[in-house]
């Protein structure tokens, strides 16, 4: 049975895995690629989870009366 949504811990498990077996050495041409293939598909799908995860980022504001608010993270304000 398929599941129904693959994890980012799944996704970077499986691409860990591919980077092994093609460091291991031993495949086949045809082998090493359909395992690229996938490879980069993971880095894809591991991208847009990331991507997805930062626009949900939130911090913590305290105001000067020390209420605390919410707000969306600011990418300029980062690093």
């Amino acid at each position: 049975m398929a599941r129904s949504k693959e994890t980012f811990e799944d996704t970077l498990k499986r691409l860990e895995e591919i980077v092994a077996k093609m460091e291991g050495g031993g495949l086949g041409l045809d082998d090493s690629m359909k395992l690229y293939e996938e490879g980069m598909k993971n880095i894809g799908k591991l991208t847009s989870m990331l991507s997805k995860s930062r626009e949900k980022v939130m911090k913590l504001v305290a105001d000067g009366d020390g209420n605390v608010d919410f707000e969306a993270f600011d990418e300029k304000e980062g690093s």
